[in-house]
């Protein structure tokens, strides 16, 4: 079996040394032709998880076509930002039918779209696209760390190939066909743990974090019933699980960026090129305003983080704007 990666950032990295004992080869495609000479050469990736000696059977290719020539299975893991040229390119090199794993996590902008829908669009037959979701840092399930995640399809056929392709003994892999739940916890979640890292930035504590994430949590849940998804997958590993891990684990980029833009006052575009990872959070919280405003939910904390990144909005102004919030019902708008 051939399973073919779309992208070579940390998780595309991660997640082809970890399907690749269940897998005849893996094909990596990766944009830069460093990260193609160092996995070929040296079985590493050289941007990311350099520490991480890559399984021999894992080749690399900047030629999407190669990479998905002959492929039972493709994994994508690009960034969200780019989902829709990279998923327009793969449409081109496989057959009608397939299966398609989407790691990216994230709400297309100008048409509210997750990622999977995007996907969808561009490569035909929706029933083929699964997503995977939940509290997995790249940087723990390459050391094989006890991890669980879950997997979301249309087609429980396609569900069960992935699940069978990532369920080992230390990556436990449940199933469900709330796509629109799995993949909305985990746009939303970023959001809410950028929030959390300015924070710890500005000097709040344990206690302010618990609220974020709670009170987040919540507003995630409003959104999933918006969109029709079930609100109990917000309690589940893709929503509460993946929540707790992104606002709390120092490998959460989300989470690190938005201390250091409080601490620091570092910018998106800097913090980015030094660290040569996207924030998905940041993006989230535009796409994520415009599809709440446009769908009537009420998402204050996804609308203060929006507002001091994408706005001018001062730290003082988003802060006094939440705290001076008459609290209601606890679970309002579910």
């Amino acid at each position: 079996m051939k399973i073919a990666l779309i992208g070579s950032g940390s998780w595309g990295t991660a997640m082809a040394g970890h399907v690749a004992p269940q897998a005849d080869t893996v094909q990596m495609w990766a944009l830069e032709e460093n990260i193609v000479q160092s996995v070929n050469q040296r079985h590493v990736n050289c941007l990311y998880l350099k520490e991480y000696e890559l399984p021999h059977n894992i080749t690399a290719t900047n030629n999407m076509a190669e990479a998905l020539g002959g492929a039972d299975g493709v994994i994508i893991a690009s960034p969200s930002t780019f989902i829709r040229s990279v998923a327009h390119q793969v449409a081109e090199h496989i057959g009608p039918d397939t299966p398609i794993l989407c790691l990216a996590k994230g709400i297309e902008f100008e048409t509210g779209k997750l990622m999977s829908e995007v996907i969808a669009d561009e490569v035909g037959n929706e029933s083929r696209v699964a997503a995977l979701s939940g509290p997995n840092h790249a940087e723990e399930v390459c050391r094989d760390c006890l991890s669980a995640s879950v997997v979301a399809a249309l087609d429980a056929d396609v569900a069960e190939f992935f699940k069978q392709l990532l369920l080992t003994k230390n990556f436990r892999v449940y199933v469900t066909d709330d796509m629109v739940g799995i993949e909305t916890c985990g746009a939303s979640k970023n959001v809410i743990a950028l929030m959390c890292g300015m924070a710890v930035g500005y000097g709040y504590g344990d206690n302010t974090l618990a609220l974020l994430m709670t009170r987040g949590l919540a507003e995630i849940s409003r959104l999933v019933a918006a969109r029709n998804g079930n609100p109990l997958t917000c309690m589940g590993l893709a929503g509460m699980g993946d929540l707790i891990v992104t606002c709390t684990s120092p490998f959460s980029r989300n989470r690190t960026f938005g201390e250091a833009f409080a601490r620091r006052g570092i910018s998106l575009d800097e913090y980015q090129a030094e660290t040569h990872m996207v924030v998905e959070g940041a993006q989230a919280a535009r796409s994520i305003t415009r599809l709440a405003r446009e769908l009537g939910v009420d998402l204050p904390i996804t609308f203060a983080v929006n507002a001091v990144l994408w706005e001018g909005a001062s730290k003082d102004e988003v802060l006094k704007g939440l705290v001076d919030r008459i609290p209601n019902e606890e679970f309002y708008g579910l």
